[in-house]
């Protein structure tokens, strides 16, 4: 699977050890940054993160910040991500099942290496289950596409 992921200096380390799981895994994987600890801003990666998703450059993303919160806000506004903040793998499984979810958002100050690792593999995994659910993915579609230019 092509996976783009990025990263703020709150979640470099737990990125750079996803990224290595994630190539162990086979997966295609580009890494947009940051790569290293000095303050950067999350908007910057979470967008080139959301816009390689949207324009079909990777099936799903990954983004780690701090808490996951700024980075699924900003990525949630490229028209056709969904990005999903990721607390749990039964949380990522619903939210690839019910929504759809294309970019999965993880807090490095709260999820420990073997639960991230845990929760990418469910996100990666897990198939979307259409029917009742895809009505309302094209719900959210049309949003997007009634808000284009606004």
């Amino acid at each position: 699977m092509r996976i783009v992921i990025g990263a703020d200096h709150a979640g470099y380390e737990l990125k750079a050890k996803l990224v290595e799981q994630l190539r162990g895994e086979g997966h295609e994987v580009r890494d947009v940054g940051t790569l290293g600890g000095e303050s950067v801003d999350y908007p910057d990666y979470a967008v080139q993160v959301a816009e390689g998703v949207a324009r079909g450059e990777a099936e799903r993303g990954i983004l780690v910040c701090s808490s996951g919160v700024g980075m699924s806000i900003a990525a949630n506004k490229v028209n056709g991500v969904r990005a999903a903040l990721g607390m749990n793998e039964d949380e990522v499984g619903y939210s690839r099942r019910h929504n759809d979810a294309n970019v999965l958002a993880i807090g490095a100050k709260y999820t420990d290496e073997a639960s991230a690792r845990r929760m990418v593999k469910v996100f990666l995994a897990t198939e979307f289950e259409g029917g009742r659910h895809a009505r309302r993915i094209a719900k959210i579609e049309a949003l997007e596409r009634a808000r284009k230019g606004s």
